[in-house]
């Protein structure tokens, strides 16, 4: 992991390229995602257990998509009861922070004879994506209650996810313990586009929905990126991203496990670390090269490291603030003496992790607000996922006859300054 002194033509480079790095599809990518978009739109089922045989599992069948009862009551007597009590727990926290997100409908009357309002409606239908990873054997348990907890607070009625069977054709069982603890009404064995298609097109099992959230792999991704328009979708995320800001106080052994919690996701994922202390770069990257040798995952974090990590050394912790708004990351952790102290100076961030015992894991499982976040520098116009992308606002306005009669004029002179008249003669016909 190299030190880069900030700013510098060179640290301005590294900068550049973490920016520019984005999130990009080969041809051959989307013309493969649009043919499974577009076979599962038109076979629907046939198509769905087609590619779920050939991919995934050859024991699913048409008959075998959906979850069963059975199949749910079989996976909560299988799980470790622990693991319950550490759901319960998660649940109950997430389901808190997200309850303070709802928005309510208000009405007003600014004016004599005029009333205007808002009203919050959640979406009909919901789909939620949750990865299977290594075929199930790494179950992302998380995404079921990210995606799941907010819709369900928000009032959806129709709750469905999409995930990978395993070999067997079964669901894992603590996917299946999350999705009924949170309240899921349905569960499907599909996973990757083909899954993506069969939510946002729906099939003979599974219904069309209103909205799509969820991570996954590319061909997720640029699913959703393609059926974006035709549903709501939460985002195009990227490759993971950390950035930490430590001052001389951090400990280095912190710091490293903290840039290899993310560097070890993805070979494309991000970790920087940005601090006003050599003494601390140095025995950063010491603790990095002895903690990185530990992971099962080392080959992917050094690849990670060795491609998009950088440490950059900068004269303060105001500069390096003013770095991290440029980079607007995904993760971002404030490991400093007083982190309180500069909660006004951050502007482009997913998520703020405060102090040194508030690492990004923390975020990701159990402290309460959601996990998916913002990517690729798009913490400068997008938040995380939020109960406010379950729901639709829509806005009220009535006027009495008086209080039409007081602004019509100013309506029609609008509307023949844009050459609207028919607009100008709705107003006109009523005069």
């Amino acid at each position: 992991m190299k030190i880069y002194q900030y700013p510098s033509k060179k640290a301005e480079k590294r900068v550049k390229e973490t920016i520019e790095r984005g999130l990009g599809f080969s041809k051959q990518e989307y013309e493969a995602v649009e043919a499974y978009l577009e076979d599962v739109k038109i076979r629907g089922d046939a198509a769905l257990v087609e590619y779920t045989r050939k991919f995934d599992s050859k024991n699913v069948s048409i008959d075998t998509l959906k979850v069963t009862p059975e199949e749910f009551d079989k996976a909560m007597k299988s799980v470790d009861p622990l693991f319950l009590k550490t759901l319960d727990r998660s649940i109950h926290q997430l389901d808190y922070f997200h309850s303070k997100q709802k928005a309510t409908a208000w009405i007003d009357t600014p004016r004599p004879g005029v009333m205007v309002g808002q009203l919050v409606t959640p979406v009909q239908a919901a789909g939620v994506y949750a990865p299977g990873a290594k075929g199930g054997k790494t179950p992302l348990v998380s995404s079921v209650l990210m995606g799941g907890i907010p819709a369900k607070v928000a009032g959806v009625p129709s709750i469905n996810l999409v995930t990978p069977p395993m070999e067997n054709g079964e669901i894992n069982p603590h996917i299946l313990a999350a999705a009924q603890k949170i309240g899921i009404h349905s569960v499907f064995k599909a996973g990757s586009a083909w899954a993506i298609a069969a939510l946002a097109y729906g099939t003979q099992t599974i219904p069309k929905v209103d909205v799509i959230v969820g991570p996954g792999n590319i061909y997720v991704t640029l699913a959703k990126k393609i059926v974006a328009g035709t549903v709501g979708i939460d985002m195009i995320a990227g490759p993971s991203e950390i950035l930490i800001i430590a001052d001389e106080h951090a400990n280095p052994q912190f710091l490293a496990a903290d840039l290899l919690s993310q560097a070890e996701h993805d070979v494309m994922a991000s970790a920087i670390l940005v601090t006003d202390s050599q003494r601390i770069a140095n025995d950063t990257i010491t603790a990095l090269e002895q903690q990185i040798e530990q992971l099962p995952r080392k080959e992917i974090a050094r690849q990670s490291i060795d491609h998009f990590g950088a440490i950059m050394l900068v004269p303060d912790i105001d500069t390096g603030i003013d770095l991290s708004n440029r980079l607007a990351p995904e993760h971002l952790e404030l490991i400093v003496k007083d982190p309180f102290d500069y909660i006004g100076r951050i502007q482009n961030a997913g998520a703020l992790f405060l102090g040194a015992y508030t690492p990004e894991p923390m975020g990701d499982y159990i402290a309460g607000p959601n996990h998916v976040l913002p990517t690729a520098g798009t913490a400068r116009f997008s938040s995380a996922l939020s109960v406010d992308h379950f729901t639709k606002k829509t806005s009220l306005i009535h006027y009495s006859e008086t209080a039409f009669k007081k602004e019509a004029d100013d309506v029609i002179r609008l509307a023949e300054t844009e050459g609207l008249g028919a607009h100008a003669n709705s107003i006109k016909i009523r005069k």
